[in-house]
């Protein structure tokens, strides 16, 4: 069933809790995933502990809230475009050789000319703001948080050494992040948002006492707009104890898993078993006339099919993880890297 490896033991409290820490119980949800990291550091031989949650909700913001943020997302595209469109400016004028030069073109920059990184592109915006009005319309967190995201592209392909960042395209920019707030903007059914207002919200989850709101990203989706409240507390974290009844979960290919009580999971193939919807639409987009009205209404209806999947998909692992809750007090998993399985010959088995 498996590919070998140890066994690490992951202590999971019973009826779909979330460890030995006090925090409420998670109910697992299709538009409520929830994501957790836990960060521990040393101060002066003080051990202190961070939590970060991440919490999924739906918005529905008016007609107006909508315009506005639509407008937002084309903004940060065209600035990341632009900072983008700098750093490979400057990238072109260093490839010149020294003795020679294109009979067509060549970048010019002069040899002192500095490197466009994150620090002097974010400082260029105050002065952009005054050339360009747009630019002032949206939070100024905003714009750096965009620029912040080209520069973690730009890293991570030094660091891999593939992967350079690209252009994007109209309507690819599909998210914006709110990094910090100075008090918490969730008010009722409500949060707030710099120079947006309140947006209504659906707080099915209501934000557990001792957590404070960090930071909320945007997201624009074919379904609606959802955000991802990002909040964080100190806590003290026990080590865990294996206590009440074990069980062992073993991921295999023929099925999804298998525990030592005997339970079996069947493995459920999303994409494939709605491929057959998903090739009718695409092949009614490709039909259409590029940014034509009938265009756009396929490529939303085609969106909306991912998007369905997508959330089958995560709603079936919350309930499954809810499900292998309910059956013991403690779980040992697998210590398998599975990222690294998927992308093996043995990826369309698994995912």
């Amino acid at each position: 069933m498996g590919s070998g490896g140890g066994y690490k033991s992951h202590v999971l409290a019973g009826t779909g809790g979330v460890g030995y820490m006090d925090i409420p119980q998670a109910n697992f949800i299709r538009s409520t995933p929830v994501k957790l990291a836990i960060t521990i550091f040393m101060d002066c031989g003080n051990i202190f502990s961070m939590i970060t949650l991440n919490y999924s909700y739906r918005l529905y913001p008016d007609k107006k809230q909508v315009e506005l943020l639509s407008e937002w997302l084309e903004t940060c595209r065209v600035v990341y475009n632009y900072a983008l469109r700098e750093l490979k400016d400057w990238i072109a004028s260093r490839k010149c050789p020294v003795d020679r030069c294109s009979l067509e073109s060549e970048y010019i920059m002069s040899a002192d000319y500095p490197f466009p990184g994150y620090q002097q592109q974010q400082n260029s915006l105050p002065k952009a703001k005054k050339e360009f009005p747009r630019l002032a319309a949206v939070p100024s967190q905003v714009l750096q948080t965009t620029i912040r995201r080209l520069h973690d592209a730009w890293d991570f392909f030094q660091n891999r050494g593939y992967g350079f960042p690209r252009f994007k395209k109209y309507g690819q920019m599909k998210s914006i992040l709110f990094p910090q707030f100075s008090s918490n903007p969730i008010t009722g059914w409500q949060i707030k948002l710099p120079k947006l207002g309140k947006v209504q919200i659906n707080l099915h989850r209501p934000i557990p006492e001792g957590f404070a709101v960090k930071q909320v990203r945007i997201f624009k989706k074919a379904m609606g707009w959802f955000a991802v409240v990002s909040i964080q507390s100190d806590i003290s974290i026990p080590d865990p104890i294996p206590h009440g009844h074990f069980i062992g979960i073993d991921v295999g290919l023929d099925k999804f898993l298998v525990t030592s009580d005997g339970f079996v999971e069947p493995g459920h193939k999303f994409f494939k078993d709605m491929h057959r919807r998903l090739k009718v639409l695409q092949r009614r987009l490709s039909e259409k006339k590029k940014r034509s009205k009938n265009y756009e209404k396929a490529r939303i209806k085609l969106e909306k099919q991912h998007n369905h999947i997508a959330f089958k998909r995560k709603d079936y692992q919350f309930k499954l993880a809810h499900k292998l809750c309910d059956l013991a007090d403690t779980i040992f998993v697998e210590d398998i890297d599975f990222r690294v399985m998927a992308k093996g010959f043995l990826g369309s088995r698994i995912k």
